[in-house]
């Protein structure tokens, strides 16, 4: 059987095919910015390749669910900050209301004044963020306090919710980021009496012994105060770290997503300039090899009987 393609016209063929292949891939990488657009242009690297998406993906979540958290945080460390400030005036008022001096009319505009300060204290625990109370834990649609000047410690408690609620940051650690109305405004011993450093109770407390002109319940009521100041000044230490562990958290994922981002463009993308050269070569390759081609001699036996 005499072969229809001869030896030399099959390494021709071969040789077209690759270059044309070539051809193929230098125009797409061009064309896409790509070297892999597809498992088939390199699935040697396509498990890495994946990987890295993956992460990215990840990463992304991570940073967005930081902001979300810091968005809610910020509010409730500025509420604290008010609650210290709130205290402060509180003491203010208990050392003056503690002087013999004062009157029982004195006193009583003094409780009035200290009713205020409760009121606001309890409007900060129900402090909230785009609908959600964020001292009331798990239960963030709901506010965990109202005032109640009756109540021991002078308001009611709603819910008694809890803070399970963390996040997770890039490098995959997760830690806590809120505690409840009733940790820090009204903090209770184990068996739910009231602690002695009830920011809620101490208040309540000064309020009773200011209306009843009572000296000595002012003065209680005062390092009551002192106690429950420093409990809250804890409280606002812990928001302030929080803070700072989430803007860590957000610089760390900023800087691993440009990593990820130069990772995946190391193994992804195409060199466009390499590209173009290869294109413009395999392209000059093909045109000299086809015009070879068709210059030879083209014989057959009949041209030699002839």
């Amino acid at each position: 059987m005499i072969p229809t393609v001869s030896p030399s016209a099959q390494l021709f063929l071969a040789d077209i095919s690759n270059v044309q292949s070539q051809i193929n891939t230098a125009e797409r990488q061009v064309s896409s910015g790509l070297k892999i657009s597809q498992p088939s242009d390199s699935p040697e690297q396509m498990e890495m390749l994946m990987q890295i998406r993956a992460d990215l993906d990840r990463n992304t979540q991570v940073t967005n669910n930081l902001s979300v958290v810091k968005s809610e945080t910020d509010p409730a460390e500025k509420a604290l900050e008010t609650a210290t400030q709130l205290m402060d005036r509180a003491t203010s008022l208990a050392a003056a209301g503690a002087n013999s001096t004062e009157t029982a009319t004195s006193r009583a505009a003094m409780a009035q004044e200290v009713t205020s300060l409760l009121q606001q204290m309890v409007g900060l625990s129900q402090t909230q963020v785009l609908g959600r109370y964020v001292f009331s834990g798990d239960q963030a649609s709901l506010a965990s306090y109202q005032i109640d000047l009756a109540a021991p410690n002078g308001v009611d408690r709603l819910i008694t919710p809890t803070a399970t609620r963390q996040i997770v940051d890039a490098s995959g650690v997760s830690f806590t980021v809120a505690h409840t109305a009733q940790d820090i405004f009204d903090h209770r011993n184990p068996d739910d009496s009231l602690a002695p450093d009830n920011v809620f109770a101490a208040l309540n407390s000064l309020i009773v012994s200011l209306q009843n002109n009572d000296q000595a319940g002012i003065t209680n009521a005062t390092n009551t105060l002192h106690t429950a100041s420093d409990y809250l000044n804890s409280q606002l230490s812990f928001y302030g770290s929080v803070q700072n562990r989430i803007q860590d958290a957000q610089t760390y994922s900023s800087n691993y997503q440009v990593q990820l981002q130069t990772n995946l463009s190391n193994v992804q993308d195409a060199d466009i300039t390499q590209a173009a050269l290869q294109l413009s070569q395999s392209t000059t390759q093909m045109d000299a090899a086809m015009s070879a081609e068709a210059k030879i001699p083209r014989s057959s036996l009949f041209d030699f009987l002839a």
